[in-house]
């Protein structure tokens, strides 16, 4: 698939690029490129593969799940200005 230069303006002005003529014409000529790249990959046969989550048959080592710090809710909510059951209250700040 190639681009025409007129193409590559238009993209650039909705991207908010400044495009300087003499670029226009190189840019065209590179994104056909990656076009036609993503076209050659998108015709691979992937019909047999199956979709996996990571190119290497391994298992991720994990922590255990495991409750690292005691609740110290009570304690901070003692300091706190304003509770009301469990939540912290705060002055209204949008009217």
């Amino acid at each position: 698939m190639s681009l025409s230069i007129e193409q590559v303006r238009q993209v650039a002005q909705l991207a908010r690029l400044a495009l300087q003529p003499e670029q226009a014409e190189r840019y065209a000529g590179q994104l056909s490129a990656i076009l036609d790249m993503v076209d050659q990959l998108s015709q691979a046969q992937t019909d047999d593969v199956a979709p996996m989550a990571h190119p290497l048959d391994m298992h991720q080592r994990l922590r255990p799940d495991a409750v690292a710090e005691t609740d110290r809710r009570e304690a901070f909510q003692a300091i706190a200005p304003a509770v009301e059951n469990g939540l912290y209250l705060v002055p209204k700040v949008i009217e």
